[in-house]
């Protein structure tokens, strides 16, 4: 059974108003072939339309795949999915460009979204979280994607890990699980940085599974991803406006409700845009032993990137860096390692200077820098408070 035949099907069903059952997939196979249809191409045919009109249609054996991260099409013969190994084209095939953008349009419309001419790209969740975890939807359409429609759906699965499933999985070795622990015991405001998929919430739901059960915990997330083993931790989830543009809640809303939560640690999953001037003002008023992830590249970037999304919420440089240099002590810095494994590989501690605070490295690789004591310091101080 070819392409051509199962889109004639697919039209008369369409057509017909007909609903996706197997009679009626049955009866439309035979009507176009003139009644000379096998029993194996009646089945074919089943299947090859039920991925049209249900979930991700031929992506789902990919999301199935507890390991995979992406799933990223940018050609009808080019499918690609990211997980434990890396990057790699798959075996997977639509017919043609038409059923790429077919499932991209269906998949915005379960989304909420709009993807047509007028409006040729999308970005936002497919509902519920089902057996693959949340799922993130981005699409281009022709002409904006020159080649063709391009999909990606990222996968947001619970990061539920504990300290010691990363220490077996090689994330942190002992010694810095020890560092790890010091941190969280010691109630310093953390940042968990890196770039995506570098393992930043993982490591984050890991370090809030060491909280104290008796501290409660607020966690402000935009994909409802940390589920960490703690007893005591409340999530707020922020909601994207509807396909009327109504409905929604944003990052920065919620934080003001979590501090009306009575936290004793307020986390932010991820610092993305203008929430960044209430967690830090949030940090600044008795809130310690904050937390949150933050995209960038290395350490010595964060106050740049900081800088920028405060300046979104009307922050200024200088009342920026003022207000970070109180608010948060610690960063920790994740890689992907060789495509395969995510690593802890720095920990840094801010520092104001003249010029405003930046981030001085004190554990690089598993190794202790000249800078140790930048750390032990801070981790003493707390004792010497009490």
């Amino acid at each position: 059974m070819n392409s051509e035949l199962i889109e004639r099907v697919r039209r008369r069903l369409a057509g017909e108003g007909a609903e996706m059952d197997t009679a009626a997939v049955a009866d439309a196979v035979r009507a176009e072939t003139g009644g000379v249809a096998t029993h194996n191409e009646v089945l074919r045919a089943l299947r090859l339309l039920r991925q049209e009109f249900v979930g991700t249609g031929p992506l789902e054996p990919l999301l199935d795949d507890p390991a995979t991260t992406d799933v990223l099409v940018t050609a009808p013969d080019q499918v690609w999915v990211d997980g434990a190994h890396g990057l790699r084209r798959t075996d997977v095939r639509f017919t043609g460009e038409d059923a790429v953008r077919r499932l991209a349009g269906r998949l915005a419309l379960a989304a909420g979204r709009r993807l047509d001419g007028a409006q040729p790209y999308v970005d936002g969740w497919l509902p519920g979280s089902g057996p693959h975890g949340r799922i993130r939807l981005h699409a281009v359409l022709p002409p904006i994607a020159a080649d063709g429609t391009c999909l990606s759906l990222r996968v947001l699965r619970p990061a539920a890990h504990d300290l010691g499933a990363l220490r077996r999985l090689g994330t942190v070795d002992a010694a810095g699980a020890a560092v790890l622990d010091s941190i969280v015991e010691a109630r310093l405001a953390f940042l968990v940085t890196g770039a995506t998929g570098s393992g930043k919430s993982t490591l984050l739901a890991a370090l809030l599974g060491r909280v104290p059960a008796h501290e409660r915990i607020v966690c402000v997330e935009d994909a409802g991803e940390l589920q960490p083993e703690h007893p005591q931790f409340v999530r707020l989830v922020a909601r994207p406006p509807n396909v009327e543009g109504a409905g929604r809640v944003t990052l920065r809303e919620l934080v003001r409700q979590a501090l009306r939560m009575r936290p004793d640690r307020l986390v932010v999953g991820e610092v993305r845009g203008q929430e960044v001037c209430e967690l830090l003002n949030a940090l600044n008023t008795g809130h310690d032993g904050g937390a949150g992830t933050l995209h960038a590249n290395s350490p010595r970037e964060v106050p740049a990137r900081l800088e920028a999304l405060a300046a979104l919420g009307g922050l200024g440089r200088e009342a920026l860096h003022s207000q970070l240099a109180a608010a948060v002590q610690v960063v920790l810095h994740m890689k992907r390692d060789n495509e395969y494994e995510r690593k802890l590989v720095e920990i840094g501690v801010m520092r104001r200077g003249d010029a405003g605070v930046d981030v001085v490295t004190v554990w690089r690789a598993g190794q202790w820098t000249a800078r140790k004591a930048l750390l032990t310091d801070l981790l003493r101080a707390p004792m010497r408070a009490a």
